[in-house]
């Protein structure tokens, strides 16, 4: 089994898309794990603000095999793969890191330059994983996010599911 990170985002009826996500998400993966939802400002383009939070668990699905999986998951909200890179999202599932490996495999890039240039990504996974290493700079999320000098602007969003509420 490898361990999977994925960071997870939604402007669309967030609340909504992103309980379906943890749905599909458990049902389809083992030991899912859900750092707090964040409300951030859209990045690049004018738009209503994401809800975003990053997820771990474990799957044999090879990294292009997960990608199509999460691809799916992306499409059962009505998101179609043909909308700006831009714009909204119904939802956005990334993957982060794969295991420990580096590099462009399977045309995903490993791990996300995402991780240390976004709060919106950083801050839920040092929240989930604080102790985890970042595989390439080999240095904590939590130092990461302790040494993160952009925009930190983050607003906490109550959320719950199955009974959890964070």
């Amino acid at each position: 089994m490898s361990k999977v990170l994925v960071g997870i985002g939604s402007n669309i009826d967030p609340q909504k898309n992103l309980l379906a996500a943890f749905e599909s998400l458990s049902s389809e993966f083992d030991g899912l794990r859900l750092s707090p939802v964040y409300r951030c400002r859209a990045v690049g383009f004018d738009g209503d603000d994401f809800y975003n939070l990053v997820a771990s668990f474990e799957t044999q699905l090879d990294v292009g095999q997960l990608q199509q999986a999460l691809k799916g998951i992306e499409a059962s909200t009505g998101r179609t793969g043909k909308e700006s890179k831009w714009s909204g999202r119904t939802l956005d599932i990334d993957i982060l890191t794969y295991d420990d490996k580096v590099g462009i495999i399977d045309g995903v890039e490993l791990p996300r330059d995402e991780i240390v240039k976004h709060a919106y990504v950083l801050k839920p996974l040092a929240d989930l994983s604080p102790e985890g290493v970042h595989p390439e700079l080999k240095v904590s999320y939590q130092v990461l996010w302790d040494e993160f000098s952009g925009d930190k602007f983050l607003e906490p969003v109550t959320f719950q599911w199955r009974g959890q509420c964070w």
